[in-house]
């Protein structure tokens, strides 16, 4: 079945929440300190504030699989103080809070999303897909890494959260590779040759 990408709405608000809470407890199972508050997350009150505010700007997108909602993402063209440079944020789209609900964890909802933030990258003409990556999550940092992008540097302590690694991936490399077709004329000089 296929992923459909959708603009989320105020009514997905408690969805979102509940994807944040559901993924922040199958870290900690795992040892991880992403999203919690000993980690310096943000409280699930906050979360909901900010990204009530990024649904209401349009900015937030909701992955759907057999008609429930899969994941979510949110895209502008923020980051975070001390993150990426002025000039690195002006070529770019910024992803934040992407969460895959645990029931459809392998089904590649993730990539969708991802793909989705390179076409509004593209469609703003923006060059780069960034975002950054809990710091301490290098299970996080390996999946990136299996989605295309690369570690363009951890960031210094000018970076005031606890997510401060930081991974790009060009906008067009999503894209499929181009074959170039070989003219007419090419074509007829290289079966004439053939047949000599």
């Amino acid at each position: 079945m296929t992923v459909r990408i959708r603009q989320a709405t105020l009514a997905d608000l408690g969805a979102i929440c509940r994807l944040r809470l559901q993924r922040t407890d199958w870290l900690a199972e795992r040892g991880s300190d992403q999203w919690t508050r000993q980690g310096r997350g943000l409280p699930i009150e906050i979360f909901a504030h900010v990204v009530g505010r990024a649904v209401y700007a349009g900015e937030t997108w909701i992955a759907e699989k057999c008609g429930e909602p899969a994941g979510t993402i949110t895209v502008n063209d923020r980051a975070d103080e001390g993150l990426w440079t002025p000039h690195e944020t002006a070529e770019s789209v910024i992803v934040h809070y992407m969460i895959v609900d645990l029931r459809f964890a392998g089904n590649r909802v993730g990539s969708h999303m991802l793909a989705h933030a390179a076409a509004l990258a593209r469609a703003r003409r923006r060059t780069w897909v960034r975002l950054d990556a809990w710091t301490t999550n290098t299970d996080l940092h390996d999946y990136y890494r299996r989605a295309g992008f690369r570690l363009a540097r951890i960031a210094g302590p000018e970076a005031s959260g606890p997510s401060a690694a930081l991974f790009e991936r060009r906008a067009d490399s999503w894209l499929p590779a181009v074959i170039p077709s070989v003219p007419r004329e090419a074509e007829s000089v290289i079966r004439s040759a053939s047949r000599r």
